[in-house]
Order: structure tokens, then sequence, then C-alpha cells
């Protein structure tokens, strides 16, 4: 079993921010009881009101076998929480007049000019017709542009995908350009623009950065916000001498109520990899996480280091689907990181639009993203509170701690 350690240095007392001590501390008694009884490895949390943190936690185990305690230095696999950094760096090149969210992204992709769409048909022999809409910048930030992911196995172009490589990863040795290539030569789902698919767009967007920057997106990312912000444990491989500091995966037993570690586990790259994933490639720490929040929080800034204009921060936490609608109106329902009822979605991130319909206690505008292996952050720009949690357990859908930690969260709110 694990132990909780509690208090780690804060920012501020939770009194001092409107939070009930003692409440704060049902969120480590809950998630140790997961510990306890085998069905998570070990976890950690930071809970802030604008950008101060009034509660550290952690409880469990890095490595189950080797008994090795999660640390707060501990390095997780982010996966999908990727994205929003990625994002963060596309309209940082949108304030400097680069790009703009409405151009074809043809324009910097060519093999994008000419988009299909899948009509019916089986994968082997699909009925595709031309595109009446290019796909445009903003698609890619909202995962509207008719991409899809190999492993939602539900659409006859996801099956494509699958056949082309790009089931849970990519084939080996391609990199991110032949990557693009290739998925740019398969159907899209939909007409760019008319539905919601959770997609491999956000790694077609770091393409995208890469190509105005001239420069691969790992140099993009460290020189323009991992190490302006001191993300020094973020990355797209891991130091050497600290991948031993990296959590293992787990995933749930058959036919048990506890975890076994994942085999094969993806190795821990302690190199640049050859594929460079702007929607799920990244490293990080619960810290260097929090790091990134405070941008958000901070309207585009944070200890002086400016990311974003405020406007910019406000444009990517608006709902850009049409007509306000959410997920489950507007989307293809099938895996994400975020339930569909009542949530929309941003530049970016998932965005509350109704609590009531969600079920949750968060409030409106409310931004949020999770990545495979059950990490999970939002920002609650009513409240000025934000939340990261982090742990390795596969897939994010095994536990519904995501729900949970918000509602132990906000009850601990009190003024």
């Amino acid at each position: 079993m694990g132990t909780t350690i509690e208090p780690i240095p804060l920012d501020e007392e939770p009194s001092a921010l409107g939070f009930d001590e003692d409440r704060l501390l049902r969120i480590g008694r809950h998630l140790d009881r997961y510990v306890e009884d085998g069905r998570l490895p070990g976890w950690s949390v930071i809970v802030a009101r604008h950008g101060q943190i009034l509660y550290r936690g952690r409880g469990g185990w890095r490595d189950v076998e080797n008994q090795l305690a999660v640390q707060d230095d501990t390095i997780y696999r982010i996966y999908s929480m990727t994205k929003p950094i990625t994002s963060t760096a596309a309209l940082m090149l949108v304030e400097e007049g680069r790009i703009d969210l409405l151009d074809p992204v043809a324009e910097y992709l060519p093999a994008f000019a000419s988009p299909m769409v899948y009509r019916g048909g089986p994968p082997t022999s699909p009925v595709l017709v031309p595109a009446t809409e290019p796909i445009r910048i903003w698609h890619l930030l909202t995962h509207t542009a008719g991409l899809t992911y190999g492993f939602h196995f539900v659409h006859p172009v996801d099956a494509m995908y699958r056949h082309a490589g790009f089931t849970f990863g990519t084939p080996p040795h391609l990199d991110l350009e032949a990557c693009c290539d290739r998925w740019a030569g398969l159907p899209l789902v939909f007409e760019p623009g008319s539905s919601w698919c959770y997609s491999v767009a956000s790694d077609v967007l770091g393409r995208v950065v890469e190509v105005v920057e001239g420069r691969p997106l790992d140099t993009v990312l460290a020189q323009r916000i991992l190490g302006p912000l001191n993300m020094a444990d973020t990355g797209f491989c891991v130091a050497a001498d600290r991948a031993d500091d990296v959590a293992a995966l787990y995933t749930p037993e058959p036919g048990a109520s506890r975890v076994r570690r994942l085999d094969p586990a993806p190795a821990v790259p302690t190199a640049t990899p050859t594929y460079l994933s702007g929607g799920g490639g990244l490293f990080s720490s619960i810290d260097d996480y929090h790091r990134f929040l405070r941008v958000v929080v901070g309207g585009g800034e944070s200890d002086g280091t400016r990311l974003l204009s405020p406007r910019t921060v406000t444009l990517m936490a608006a709902n850009h689907l049409p007509g306000g609608a959410d997920l489950e109106q507007f989307g293809q329902r099938l895996y994400a990181e975020t339930p569909f009822d009542g949530v929309g979605f941003g530049l970016g991130f998932s965005v509350l639009v109704d609590p009531v319909k969600a079920k949750t206690l968060g409030s409106p505008g409310e931004l949020a993203w999770g990545g495979a292996a059950s990490t999970a952050f939002w920002v609650d720009p009513a409240t000025g509170v934000s939340a990261v949690f982090m742990t390795q357990l596969v897939p994010s859908s095994t536990l519904p701690v995501r729900s949970e930690l918000r509602t132990l969260v906000y009850q601990a709110l009190v003024g």
C-alpha cells in the first residue's frame, strides 16, 4: 500500500484561498483506497487557486513491483495532455501573424490540398467524394477536421488508418512529416467543420508549427514554452539519469479488481524519438504541468513570462462548436478524454457548457483534458481553481477518478 504524504509545502494555506483544509484531506483518503485495494498504482494531485498551490498530495507507487514510491518529481507519460501545449504553440504563431485560424492547412502542408470524404462502402473499396471545404487551422485545434484515430474501431475510415499502420501508435521509422503525408492520403470521416471526432489533428497541427517555425517540434516547444516556464522535466524524451524516475504503466488485470504492469510497455526514450507527436508524445511532472496551467489561469502569463494575450486565452476557452452545441449533439459518439453531455470544445481544450447536463460541480467555461494513462487537468476561470492529477493507468476509462476528483475538490471550496 502507499502512504499519502501531507502536507507538502504550499504557496498559501487553503483557508486563505477559500478552501476547507479538512475537506481537502478527503482527496488523499479516497485515492489511497484505490491504491490499497490494488486498482490504482499511485497518484499525485495539485490543486491551486489563482495559480497558488493550496493542496498537494501523493500516494502509492511509481513502480509497484519494486516498491518505489511516487515522489514530487516523478515523471509521467502525459499522452494527450500534450495537445493543449501544442495548441498553445500554434496560437502563439497566430498572434504573431504567421498563421491565421481560417488558413487552409494545405498552405503549409500541400499534401492536404485535395481531401476526399468517405461516403460509403467497405474500407477496402470505399466510396469517396472531394471535400467541399478545405481543412483549416481552426479545424485542427477543435478536432473538426474530419481526421480520426485508428483505435476508435467505429468507422470504416478507422480501419483504413489501422491498415496504414496507425492503431495505437505510428509505423516505426516514420517522422511527423511522413505520417502527415500518409494521413493526407486517407479519406476524411466527414466534411471539415461539420462534426467533431477525436483525432490525429493535434499531430498535424504540430507539423504546421514545425513548417512555420522551420524547426523540429521539440525544439520549438523547448525554446518557446517549456524553457521559459522552467518546465525542465517536460519533453519528448527523458534524460538518462532520470529514466528511473518515470512511473511504470499499469492496466487492469483481466478478471480481477487490481492492476498489473503493462507488458510489453513502451520504452522510455532517452534520446529524441523519430516521431514527435504533438498529440501525445510528451513526458512531464506534476509541477511542470501546473506551471503550464498557471499560464491559462493567468490570462496567458505566469511569473512575468507571457506566452499569449488575455484575449487569445479567452478565445481558446470559448466553445467553438456551431450554435453552442455540446459534443453529444455535434460529435461522433466514440472514445475521447471527456464526457460528451454538456461539454463543448475550444481551441485545444474541452469546455464545460452546462454543468447540470454534465452532472458536475464545475463552472461553465471550465477547460479540461486528460491523457490515455488516466492523467487529467482542469482550469475553472469562474473560480480561479485549477487541478492536475497524475497516475499511469491505461485505459483512462478504467476508473471514474476524474469526475470523483472534481467533486472532492469542489466540495472543499467554501469561499
